[in-house]
């Protein structure tokens, strides 16, 4: 666990793009807002665009099926992670390549990538950046880009969706996290690969496709979204004092010499917990399970990222 990882560079090729889609979440901003990013599709020499906007990022995946239905071969996704997570699982395995236009609270998978919060620059790479082939994972049918969770942080950002995260951003969720969210331990096995890895009781248990996490916290120092696993964190931290301490540390970018924390890296991972847990995907809240199945999904996405310009 550490700083960020970023996608290694390849030769860029040429992109030719034909009819372009925009899925956006109406309430989000990014520069100069949806007006300015229409401008800048025109200035770019886009003809044949297909144009959504939704009010909440479980309203995406809708639209991002008609534009695939009307023949998209770009889908530029406005909004935070959040709403590239719903594009994502819905765009998975169908070659389509998604832009992102990191317009939310939160825009990890884009930072983790390279993509800047730069309404202009962000329309370049999605029209002319390299294509890469991203991993992602996959918790109870539905992937992630980013990671995903449960115990201590499905509450966390439950919590933070109450309350706070719209006004304070990632830093709702540490805040929260301190003041509102006892993270009780629970019984929780987990195999990874098909081999017991831990059998105890457990506060959190989480799974990272990248680097920096929720809240913007360096914890997977090796995870890279290209390289056929998830990372597979698992804490001990019990009440604020532990997890003031485990947090502490990962922000510092030391997960690893955390008391508290656990690592190993693997495919397919399956958590079995002794009492209802809340889970999380890339920051949104689901309900409560006992049984997480979680699996890598190699090369299901396919993203515009940061490279120079043909």
């Amino acid at each position: 666990m550490g700083t960020s990882s970023t996608v290694r560079d390849e030769p860029a090729t040429a992109v030719r793009v034909g009819t372009v889609a925009v899925v956006a979440h109406r309430k989000k901003t990014l520069g100069g807002g949806l007006d300015e990013l229409r401008a800048e599709l025109a200035g770019a020499g886009v003809e044949d665009l297909v144009w959504y906007e939704v009010p909440k990022s479980r309203k995406a995946p809708k639209k991002v099926r008609k534009a695939l239905e009307k023949g998209a071969e770009l889908v530029f996704v406005w909004g935070g992670d959040g709403m590239v997570q719903r594009c994502a699982d819905t765009l998975a395995g169908s070659d389509v390549p998604m832009a992102i236009l990191p317009a939310g609270t939160a825009n990890l998978f884009a930072a983790n990538l390279g993509v800047p919060e730069d309404l202009t620059e962000a329309v370049r790479i999605g029209l002319h950046g390299r294509r890469r082939s991203l991993d992602l994972g996959r918790l109870n049918g539905e992937h992630f880009a980013v990671m995903a969770g449960a115990g201590f942080d499905g509450d966390l950002i439950r919590e933070a969706d109450r309350t706070l995260k719209g006004k304070l951003g990632r830093l709702a969720y540490l805040w929260t996290g301190l003041r509102h969210v006892r993270g009780e331990l629970v019984g929780t096995r987990i195999t990874v690969d098909g081999a017991e890895w831990f059998d105890g009781d457990a506060s959190c248990v989480l799974f990272g496709n990248v680097g920096t996490i929720t809240g913007g916290i360096p914890a997977f120092d090796d995870a890279r979204p290209d390289d056929g696993c998830l990372e597979v964190g698992v804490s001990t931290a019990d009440g604020a004092v532990d997890w003031a301490r485990t947090l502490g540390r990962m922000a510092a970018g030391r997960s690893e010499e955390s008391p508290f924390v656990r690592i190993t890296r693997g495919r397919k991972i399956k958590v079995r917990l002794a009492a209802p847990r809340t889970y999380e995907l890339d920051g949104g809240a689901r309900g409560e399970v006992t049984k997480l199945k979680v699996r890598v999904v190699p090369g299901a996405l396919t993203v515009c990222c940061p490279g120079p310009v043909p």
